[in-house]
């Protein structure tokens, strides 16, 4: 993907005049899934090119620009389209059909992991989805008819602000509101979730503490410092920026030497740090599970297996090991029997603790039978973009979870 910057788009400014009237949109998921098949997105790309050379101003355009070029791994000129479209307007609908939900999300501003993921969550159903763009201090765009609203806001040091302005609208909002617990959503920093699971017998979530550089590098020196003090830490730990997702720079530091080490290529100014915990199941293997919780009720996403204990679903190997695609095939034809069973009081205990109408947790079985928390968010990517040839499983599993999803919509629209 070239052009945009040097193209004429950078000429779109805030200079034109917002009409208010949402701006359709080709949308995350249709986009994504055109990557995912192999599609050649550069006719979609050119024509794209086309809409603003001839017209600057053409936001939604931009919109979809800013998605193509992150989906191509330029992630920044991606987040500069979107900032041009959002200097021009800030209400893009994803259509659905005359006669579907109106769906309005409140959004903000940034890449794929800043908001809940409602167009994958959405896929398949006739809802028109209404992205609401929202930031603190700033008044707020002519609101479009809607059916109902979702907070998609997700947790970080840049939206906690967003979140907190967000509450005193919501309490007088004129349509029922999902994830209207700003409050819950603002606190699920790994940190804050390790500290609301501590003492549970149920759900293990590693004690996690948020230290400065100076303070890891004192460690590091001289096992002294706020790590100790903080948390009682020591080695092994997990170490990884504030604010990284996906593995991004995250490391097992088994001793002084290889923390020390590891500082020496990382630039960040804030950690988190957490004791490492092996959870290894019988074989030697890794399984990590991503699960929703939709309404109370959990819904298996994937499991990814892996003879590393840093899992992630694309560095696992999944599509290269029939062996393994058949486990988690299995695990997904019986979840609702086995993993959903066997640890039904820690996904209660979830669901009492994190009170939010959705959101998603990476979590993994310890070898003495308890779930082991890692993450909890509203923004975890939840999806159906796999391979049907190689993952014919996912796609009932998948379907379930988003049929799941949009009648607990449909539910909470019939309140109004």
């Amino acid at each position: 993907m070239t052009g945009f910057v040097d193209g004429g788009a950078t000429g779109a400014g805030a200079g034109a005049p917002d009409a208010g009237a949402p701006r359709d949109v080709i949308g995350l998921a249709a986009l994504t899934h055109r990557a995912y098949s192999g599609v050649d997105l550069q006719p979609i790309w050119e024509g794209l090119l086309r809409r603003v050379r001839a017209d600057p101003y053409d936001a939604a355009a931009l919109m979809d620009m800013g998605i193509l070029l992150q989906l191509t791994g330029s992630k920044e000129q991606g987040l500069d389209a979107q900032r041009h479209a959002l200097a021009l307007h800030k209400v893009y609908v994803r259509p659905g059909a005359p006669e579907g939900l109106r769906l309005l999300a409140f959004v903000t501003p940034g890449d794929f992991m800043a908001n809940t993921p409602l167009d994958f969550l959405l896929e398949g159903t006739d809802t028109n989805l209404i992205h609401f763009y929202v930031g603190e201090g700033e008044p707020l765009p002519p609101v479009p008819e809607h059916d109902l609203a979702f907070v998609a806001v997700g947790e970080s040091d840049e939206t906690r602000a967003v979140l907190r302005s967000l509450r005193p609208m919501l309490k007088v909002w004129p349509r029922p509101v999902l994830n209207a617990r700003v409050d819950v959503i603002a606190s699920l920093g790994r940190d804050a979730v390790a500290a609301l699971f501590a003492g549970s017998d149920k759900v293990l979530a590693p004690s996690t503490v948020r230290v400065e550089r100076d303070a890891v590098a004192q460690f590091a020196a001289d096992g002294t410092g706020d790590l100790l003090g903080q948390g009682g830490l020591g080695f092994p730990l997990i170490i990884r920026p504030v604010g990284s997702h996906a593995g991004q720079d995250l490391s097992m530091t088994p001793d002084a030497a290889a923390l020390t080490d590891y500082l020496k290529t990382s630039n960040a100014l804030e950690y988190f740090v957490a004791p490492f915990v092996d959870y290894a199941s019988p074989d030697g293997l890794f399984r990590k599970y991503r699960i929703a919780l939709i309404g109370g009720v959990p819904y298996i996403s994937h499991l990814a297996i892996s003879e590393h204990w840093m899992v992630h679903y694309l560095n696992s190997g999944m599509a290269e090991n029939a062996d393994r695609r058949g486990q988690e095939a299995e695990a997904m034809a019986t979840f609702d029997e086995g993993f959903a069973q066997r640890h039904k009081a820690a996904l209660e205990e979830l669901c009492q603790r994190i009170d939010l109408d959705y959101f998603a947790v990476d979590a993994a079985e310890t070898p003495d039978g308890r779930l082991l928390l890692f993450e909890a968010d509203v923004a975890m990517i939840v999806h159906s973009m796999d391979e049907p040839e190689l993952f014919p499983y996912k796609g009932p599993a998948m379907k379930k979870l988003f049929s799941a999803f949009h009648d607990l919509l449909a539910r909470t629209a019939a309140r109004a």
